[in-house]
């Protein structure tokens, strides 16, 4: 026998039982907007010419791009076109920007945690420190917030073997780290369970565009094609369908213009099939998960 995780039992997605979102609907779609903040000189971060010495000035203005220009682009683009966003937030980000999160707690977005910084990976370090982090990030979405988040996603969706189980014992009903459905799953934790919500790492900017050197119509393309192919794959059991984006790669102005196209191809299908479609936060469809009986969900 392999080594195990221990956190879910295989099940295969043709054998679940079937339900309906809300209103019966089959397609939940919902966008991640990643607001990250990063140290200068030190620590980790995603490199557009890899290998620079420190302090790394090239890499860290191309990121910081993201939350000076990038993000309000979009922020532009989802209120043009009615979308709902959930923004991942690095607690970071409320010392150093704190006018990005507030336009989104404005619009009504859903604030899910993402850490102190993505200049860390929780999975590195003890499991006192590992709470710690947790415990920060969570203190300072709280005090801002007014309410404690309901979601996580790790910095590099890094995890140790206690995450879930720190996560839990927090407060967190539900994690986007495992990309390894398109239905939510119960994972076991050490006293309850944690839900965990499907995250993409195929429609997501930074593996398509940062990793594979797929072009921004290509990714377009690869977004309305997921959302075309998971539509027709919904008329057999629900499914979740997330859109995974960072302001520094899909904020530039070229790949803006094809997300563009790609998302009001989304909008205007979840418009036209609003019997079908929901869009919707990651939390919504927690929330609704937790609601159903017992033994729907694996």
């Amino acid at each position: 026998m392999l080594p195990s995780h221990k956190r879910y039992s295989y099940s295969p997605i043709v054998q679940r039982a079937d339900y309906g979102w809300p209103e019966d609907r089959r397609l939940a779609v919902y966008i991640a907007l990643n607001l990250e903040h990063f140290a200068f000189g030190e620590g980790l971060g995603a490199e557009l010419a890899p290998g620079g010495p420190q302090p790394d000035v090239l890499n860290y203005a191309w990121r910081d791009y993201g939350n000076r220009v990038g993000v309000w682009r979009l922020l532009d683009l989802f209120a043009e076109l009615g979308l709902p966003v959930a923004v991942l937030v690095n607690a970071a980000i409320y010392d150093y920007c704190p006018e990005v999160v507030a336009a989104f707690r404005d619009r009504g977005d859903e604030i899910v945690a993402h850490g102190r910084t993505n200049s860390e990976r929780q999975s590195a370090l003890s499991e006192t420190e590992e709470k710690q982090l947790i415990a920060d990030t969570t203190k300072t979405l709280t005090h801002h917030e007014g309410k404690p988040p309901q979601g996580w996603l790790g910095p590099w969706i890094a995890q140790s073997h206690q995450t879930l189980d720190l996560l839990q014992s927090a407060g967190y009903t539900y994690c986007l780290d495992w990309c390894c459905d398109d239905q939510p799953l119960w994972f076991k934790a050490r006293q309850e369970r944690l839900l965990a919500i499907p995250y993409p790492q195929e429609i997501n900017d930074i593996p398509a565009i940062a990793v594979r050197r797929t072009s921004a119509a290509e990714f377009a393309e690869m977004i309305v094609d997921n959302f075309d192919e998971m539509l027709e794959q919904s008329q057999q059991q629900p499914l979740v369908y997330g859109i995974a984006l960072h302001p520094y790669i899909v904020g530039q102005p070229f790949r803006l213009r094809h997300l563009r196209r790609a998302l009001k191809h989304v909008a205007q299908q979840a418009e036209r099939l609003s019997d079908r479609v929901w869009l919707t936060h990651p939390g919504a469809i927690a929330d609704y998960v937790t609601s159903l009986p017992a033994g729907i969900v694996p």
